[in-house]
């Protein structure tokens, strides 16, 4: 693994951080990688019954990273998640559908289906691709201070490429989300359901060791039967065929886009979106 994920045994819970605090915990594909290193290391470890994610500093995520100095958008893929030919010798839509599908789309599908079950931790931003993390775990354990929003319509973008938006938000909340791209509170987050337990900053993590504690005590065939059945259910309510049509709009955008600004993110870079 690179630096950019941290990777803790505690008994029988694995705790996987994000190690990018300088820029908010934005996910490069270095830090993706190492994130899915992770995550098979601790489903190769039959003694880890439960995965904590986590993001150090005090932000979970920021969200992909667009213009930090470290953002290694150009670096070959190694093809885990999708079997597509490699971008970086590729132009326009070709290479940013083969890189998307891989890092982002392909890894979150990839990581979802983890037969043990996945605690996200989340404190301060939670932002865009910091959702789509955030969204592939089991149960979302908030600080009271986190934040969540998905402002990349400001870009013209219809929602990040994991578009689960309908399923974790309920879609009368969901437009509400896409359509102003505000933020939107750990509490607000807990009454449409979309995380498990709100908490003060300070007793964040002992509330999620414990709950992790707990649910390791379960049998763990049946858990990750639990889990796949609820995959299962959730893919029946259309989920996965949903992701997969919105995932060819998002597409759309970025080509319209690079046709009508030169730019598939519409000018928009890291300081734009900040402000």
């Amino acid at each position: 693994m690179a630096d950019e994920v941290l990777y803790e045994r505690r008994g029988p819970l694995a705790v996987v951080t994000m190690n990018r605090p300088r820029y908010r915990n934005a996910q490069n594909s270095a830090m993706t990688y190492a994130l899915d290193a992770a995550f098979g290391r601790a489903v190769d470890d039959g003694e880890v019954r439960v995965i904590v994610l986590a993001g150090a500093g005090e932000h979970f995520s920021a969200g992909h990273d667009i213009g930090t100095p470290e953002r290694d958008a150009d670096t070959p893929f190694a093809r885990r998640a999708a079997l597509w030919w490699d971008h970086t010798d590729r132009a326009g839509a070709d290479r940013r559908f083969a890189r998307e599908t891989e890092v982002y789309l392909g890894m979150c599908r990839r990581w979802r289906e983890i037969p043990k079950p996945v605690i996200a931790m989340v404190q301060g931003a939670c932002i865009a691709g910091g959702l789509m993390l955030a969204w592939v775990c089991d149960l979302i354990v908030a600080a009271e201070d986190a934040f969540f929003a998905d402002p990349v319509l400001r870009m013209g973008i219809p929602g990040v490429e994991y578009f689960a938006h309908p399923w974790a938000l309920g879609p009368r909340f969901a437009r509400e989300v896409l359509f102003t791209g505000d933020r939107f509170g750990a509490h607000r987050a807990y009454d449409i359901g979309m995380v498990n337990r709100v908490v003060p900053r300070a007793d964040l993590e002992p509330e999620v060791i414990a709950l992790a504690e707990r649910i390791a005590a379960m049998p763990p065939f049946g858990l990750a039967l639990a889990k796949r059945g609820l995959n299962q259910c959730e893919d029946l309510m259309g989920m996965r065929a949903g992701m997969d049509a919105v995932f060819g709009l998002h597409h759309l955008a970025h080509a319209h886009n690079a046709e009508v600004t030169g730019d598939p993110l519409a000018g928009f870079d890291q300081k734009a979106m900040k402000r």
